[in-house]
């Protein structure tokens, strides 16, 4: 077949130079017949026509093959039979014809059912201010030079593509609350929709195109007054905008691997990534302006935003007899008074704080290892009473001097002279229950300085109306200072 450039040197020959067809034929080495065509067609190109060649002997089977491409169809892909066992099936009930003529029916039928499957996709559009877009995805950084797999929560707005990225260590839905906490808090407001996926924190059941939500996930839409908007199931497509996020977080803000000392951290770096992309980057449809400049433009249109909604989980349980109370598989310490009584437990993001009647009795960080137990030695204290040994080998307090401040120490090693030394060290420790660490750190400040170290020289800067002896706090004082190292009596008093 003739290329474009031939038919044109024949059609320029004839039409402007004036040349015959046979001078033309001659000239080019080609028949006259060529020319003709190309000459009385008035074509600038010629397609080739592919001509259907009959079948004679695969006729009288094509409703057999055409029966078995169909239930060959509906299997699974690992159990779909190829057209050489098709071929073999169709010589089984007398086909005499050839494989080919098999082989370019079936490659046809399997080109149309392909067609019939493939998605077409329609670009979105969206209004300021009128919906954002959130997603999960598995991101790895360097905590305390470990490197750890968190979860990275990403919220998008749709019109100005502004975006934010937390880490969490899980998915839970403590952490999706907390995570549209943030976001809102740093869009400044919050937009007329929320985008998901069927996510099963915001959706408890599906029910055909409807959705029945989470409680406490509905509860925290009507806080912020957004209208929560969920995706058919396995249709990604239909928040695209934030999908593509995760994609290019992961290239951007991830790789290198992100480096911290806690998640605070890490969350302050990524926050700042944020505002420096949207800063640095035209928005995809507003080209003369950055993804910043369109943001700021949609803030107007935002709800405005309305103060952090409480997002925690409610757990109730029973405190055990080792005054433990369980939650994701770790156990937290409550006041030993509350043994063997029900309690709920509030689940927030970063904390774990445990009620008793609308009281807090206990709060602790959340803890995201698994099987460990989390002590505060203060909530053992008047066990000590009843039982002082607890204080050298008690798990609780294993760790107990070390976080409190250095003049328990002190305090400690003065007292350890004392034949009743433990139990004075207990009393002044079951002070700070009643009073707080900081009023008992100053009163045995004041006990130090003033040369004692009792129990009752500590509640007597404590409760100053109380009286004291004379002997408790005064001792004798030498009119002239020894000037001789009197330390040498103490080292032949070890060697005996």
């Amino acid at each position: 077949m003739f290329i474009v450039e031939s038919i044109a040197k024949i059609r320029r020959m004839y039409y402007v130079e004036g040349k015959g067809i046979r001078t033309i034929a001659r000239a080019l080495n080609i028949s006259k017949n060529t020319v003709k065509k190309v000459i009385r067609t008035d074509k600038t190109k010629f397609e080739l026509t592919q001509h259907s060649r009959k079948k004679p002997a695969l006729e009288n089977h094509l409703g057999i093959l055409h029966q078995l491409l169909e239930e060959n169809s509906k299997e699974p892909l690992r159990r779909r039979m190829t057209a050489r066992k098709l071929y073999q099936q169709l010589q089984a009930s007398g086909y005499k014809g050839s494989y080919e003529s098999v082989n370019l029916v079936t490659r046809k039928f399997r080109r149309e059912l392909e067609a019939k499957g493939k998605q077409v996709f329609i670009p979105l559009d969206f209004e300021s201010g009128e919906a954002f877009q959130f997603d999960w995805g598995e991101e790895e950084i360097n905590l305390n030079e470990r490197i750890i797999r968190v979860k990275a929560a990403r919220i998008k707005l749709c019109y100005s593509r502004h975006s934010l990225v937390v880490v969490y260590p899980n998915e839970q839905l403590e952490m999706v609350m907390a995570a549209h906490a943030e976001a809102f808090k740093f869009f400044e407001g919050c937009c007329r929709k929320g985008i998901y996926d069927n996510m099963k924190t915001a959706v408890s059941k599906i029910l055909g195109t409807e959705r029945k939500l989470n409680e406490q996930f509905a509860q925290m839409a009507s806080h912020y007054l957004f209208e929560p908007s969920m995706c058919n199931p396995a249709s990604g497509w239909e928040k695209g905008r934030v999908e593509k996020q995760v994609g290019d977080t992961r290239r951007n803000f991830f790789t290198p691997i992100l480096k911290g000392k806690s998640y605070e951290d890490i969350n302050l770096q990524l926050r700042e990534m944020c505002l420096a992309w949207s800063r640095s980057h035209k928005h995809p449809e507003f080209k003369d302006r950055t993804i910043f400049e369109v943001y700021e433009e949609e803030r107007e249109q935002l709800i405005k935003y309305r103060g952090e909604f409480e997002g925690y989980k409610l757990y109730p349980t029973v405190v055990s007899p080792l005054s433990l109370v369980q939650y994701d598989t770790n156990m937290y310490s409550v006041p030993c008074e509350y043994v063997g009584i029900a309690v709920n437990i509030k689940s927030y993001a970063w904390k774990v704080v445990i009620f008793h009647e609308g009281k807090v009795i206990g709060q602790h960080n959340r803890c995201f290892l698994r099987h460990q137990k989390i002590y505060n030695p203060l909530h053992y204290l008047p066990v000590l009473e009843r039982k002082p040994g607890a204080l050298r080998n008690g798990l609780p307090f294993k760790e107990l001097m070390s976080s409190l401040p250095e003049i328990f120490t002190k305090i400690r090693n003065k007292l350890e002279s004392y034949e009743d030394g433990g139990k004075q060290f207990i009393i002044i420790l079951s002070f700070i229950n009643k009073l707080g660490l900081e009023k008992v750190t100053h009163a045995c400040c004041c006990a130090i300085n003033a040369g004692g170290c009792s129990a009752k020289l500590v509640e007597r800067y404590l409760y100053p109306s109380i009286p004291i002896e004379e002997e408790e706090y005064k001792f004798i004082e030498l009119k002239t200072q020894p000037d001789d190292d009197c330390s040498i009596y103490s080292k032949l008093y070890l060697k005996s």
